[in-house]
């Protein structure tokens, strides 16, 4: 007789989770034909099919980046191993690259340089400030033996923006090539890859292109294709490596596409949609209209006497980072809004922890019954 089980059977029951409206740093509320996207039946990562639809995905994101390279895909994984992937593939170690850093997402770009063995020149920003291009300037002086040019555009824990075409002047001038965060920013507000110059981008599925989380867009210019081709030494990352994964996103008429791992398909499904219904309303509309419910969620939010952490000149319309009025309970108000309203917004990070909200309109999350669900939500649990 066989040994009986050591771990008993767990009886669990279906996991239904409730209708939340999401209004945090993301995940954003996910268009509903991207949900049903990704419930269509699995391909294999290879089937003609499912190759012809990926070279699909991959015309949308050179729409949504604004980019011909060549080099344009979606990481199978999640904003941060896009991040890893800019980095472990072009910056090799003992190179000099200067990071800005006004938030979080700029120190973990630190972090990542620090790991390769590389050497990260910082140039330091208030959070809640935009990257002064000064600054920066100065530090490409003082450093003529940098490579890179690395930071993030629109910074997702203070919601500032910062001025990406002219921080991508400065590093062309210097001969850096530029790694750029567009987490937050594709499809949010004004992004455009090949007329700024940027060399390395990448971004995330669950923001302002209102897909499920898991996927990170990326795209390397020419220049960036050249300077990982030329490397003496391995890509750190086996997975990220991207000289591996070329061949199967290539879209080359007959390549053969060679395996690498295989691709989340109902993700990739989900991003398909969600690329397709940003390129229907039209990049220039997509941007208007995060602008506008930003402006309207403006005018409700200083009603109430709350106050933007960021100027006006540099305020993201999809993350508004708000301070938390005097003698409020910052965690008794976010529990409050999700048991009551079921809607989420943010908490502070890092230097804002505990004095700011995060309040998101991204993507299929920028319409108006969102603000107007917001505002009497908060109204309410403020009264109270």
């Amino acid at each position: 007789m066989s040994a009986s089980l050591a771990i008993a059977r767990p009886k669990i029951a279906p996991f239904y989770p409730p209708r939340r409206t999401l209004m945090g740093p993301g995940p954003s509320d996910v268009y509903p034909s991207v949900l049903a996207a990704g419930a269509k039946p699995t391909l294999g990562h290879l089937d003609p099919l499912f190759v012809g639809m990926m070279d699909e995905v991959k015309t949308l994101l050179q729409y949504a980046f604004q980019t011909r390279n060549e080099m344009t895909l979606a990481v199978s994984a999640p904003g941060s191993a896009g991040m890893e992937a800019c980095f472990v593939n072009l910056v090799e170690p003992g190179e000099k690259v200067i990071v800005c850093r006004n938030g979080v997402f700029g120190e973990r770009m630190r972090q990542n340089v620090e790991r390769i063995g590389a050497v990260a020149v910082l140039v330091d920003n208030e959070w809640g400030k935009c990257v002064d291009v000064s600054a920066v300037e100065a530090a490409l002086k003082a450093n003529p033996d940098a490579k890179f040019l690395a930071f993030v555009h629109a910074e997702t824990s203070t919601g500032a923006r910062s001025d990406a075409q002219a921080l991508c002047a400065l590093a062309k001038r210097s001969g850096c090539l530029t790694i750029v965060d567009a987490v937050t920013s594709l499809g949010g507000i004004e992004l455009r890859v090949d007329d700024w110059g940027i060399d390395a981008i990448y971004s995330g599925s669950q923001k302002c292109l209102s897909c499920v989380p898991g996927l990170s867009p990326l795209s390397f210019s020419p220049a960036a294709v050249a300077k990982l081709k030329a490397r003496t030494t391995p890509v750190q990352s086996w997975f990220l490596d991207q000289t591996l994964v070329m061949g199967y996103w290539s879209n080359a008429t007959g390549a053969k596409r060679s395996y690498h791992h295989t691709a989340p398909v109902n993700a990739l499904y989900a991003l398909h949609e969600s690329l397709r219904l940003l390129a229907d309303e039209g990049l220039e509309n997509a941007w208007a209209r995060h602008a506008a419910m930003h402006e309207l969620l403006r005018d409700g939010l200083e009603k109430l006497g709350i106050q933007f952490v960021v100027d006006a000149e540099y305020r993201l319309p999809q993350l508004n980072a708000v301070h938390i009025p005097a003698g409020v309970d910052d965690a008794a108000v976010r529990a409050q809004l999700l048991n009551d309203y079921n809607l989420e917004i943010g908490a502070g990070l890092g230097a804002l922890a505990g004095k700011a909200w995060r309040i998101g309109l991204m993507g299929y999350g920028a319409r108006r019954e969102n603000v107007a669900l917001l505002m009497n939500a908060l109204t309410n649990v403020l009264k109270a």
